[in-house]
């Protein structure tokens, strides 16, 4: 066969496979149901009791097949997870918000149920993995949760392609700036959110234990993520332990790039959308995000407080406060 001929028919090939979803319920995925440790109200008390959750998948560009969770119906909802995390860990969150919105959480590469790779690792790839994901749901408008990490890859969406097609943006307690730059004063690295006067300390704490201290790296994030205090945390924590394996060989790969890149200029001149920012009382980063409040024009702050599980897990601790307070902001 002629080379051109063959190199076409495999780009339609490819074409085709990354436009088809792989849909299916996410009990036969996952192969088998799943009873969490809490039965609360208002929330499932078996995976089989959320009847509409399915997860699919498609193809990027660069041939990485990404897993994705979806849910419910009417206008839709992005989820873009935080550094190490995944849709399972959305789980009470989807379920709350199934009843109004046509919610998706995106596995990133190398995280979730996504594939696994050695490139591409970098927060400006993965903001083209979201503008592919959206492009592959057919998303004329939509709205736009980042959480952690994922609200720097939201940033890096935005300074790569604009707002268009975002109809309000949300950003859930990340530093404008992870790293501090030895020349800030304090009200700068305040500002910032910076977390660590070392990304290479930082890095070999946070993916392999490495001894550290406050000094140098800011651990106040891994407090709260081993703080069991919440049956809502717990029961997404165990649902996510049981079906997704991390790997911090491949997760450590982006968290130089996430940790050097500091996003000031975006978020004072790029953010043109309603806007909400979530911290809270327990989290470091309450500074930055009123810092961040206080230059994108017209946004709305929820500083949660101590008793409201206000860390940086706030939404998965909290998660029937954050959705009511998600719907007041995305509604009004």
């Amino acid at each position: 066969m002629d080379f051109r001929i063959r190199t076409v028919l495999g780009a339609l090939a490819l074409l085709v496979c990354s436009s088809l979803a792989l849909a299916a319920p996410a009990i036969e995925v996952l192969g088998r149901d799943f009873s969490f440790p809490n039965k609360l109200e208002g929330l499932p008390a078996k995976l089989s009791d959320f009847k509409g959750l399915q997860i699919n998948s498609f193809t990027t560009s660069d041939d990485v097949q990404l897993s994705y969770w979806e849910a419910g119906s009417g206008k839709p909802l992005v989820f873009i997870p935080g550094w190490s995390a995944n849709g399972a860990e959305y789980i009470n969150v989807m379920y709350l918000l199934s009843k109004n919105y046509h919610v998706y959480v995106l596995d990133p590469r190398n995280q979730g149920l996504s594939q696994r790779v050695d490139y591409g690792t970098r927060i400006a790839r993965f903001s083209v993995d979201l503008k592919e994901f959206s492009a592959h749901l057919g998303l004329k408008s939509a709205d736009y949760i980042g959480w952690s990490m994922g609200a720097s890859v939201l940033w890096g969406y935005i300074d790569l392609f604009g707002t268009q097609g975002m109809r309000k943006a949300v950003f859930v307690d990340e530093p404008v700036s992870i790293y501090s730059h030895a020349d800030w004063s304090e009200q700068e690295r305040l500002e910032a959110g910076g977390m660590t006067s070392s990304v290479e300390r930082m890095v070999a704490s946070f993916t392999a234990g490495a001894p550290t201290n406050q000094l140098v790296v800011d651990m106040k994030v891994i407090e709260r993520a081993m703080a069991t205090d919440s049956p809502y945390y717990v029961n997404s924590q165990a649902f996510a332990n049981a079906f997704i394996k991390t790997d911090p060989a491949f997760t450590a790969k982006v968290l130089f790039d996430h940790a050097t890149n500091d996003w000031r200029d975006v978020i004072r001149h790029k953010i043109t959308v309603p806007t909400a920012i979530f911290s809270g009382e327990y989290s470091h980063n309450l500074p930055s995000q009123r810092w961040m409040a206080s230059v994108i024009p017209n946004a709305r702050l929820y500083a949660y407080t101590e008793a409201e599980q206000g860390d940086h897990f706030l939404m998965f601790k909290n998660p029937h406060k954050f959705t009511l307070d998600l719907r007041d902001f995305l509604e009004h």
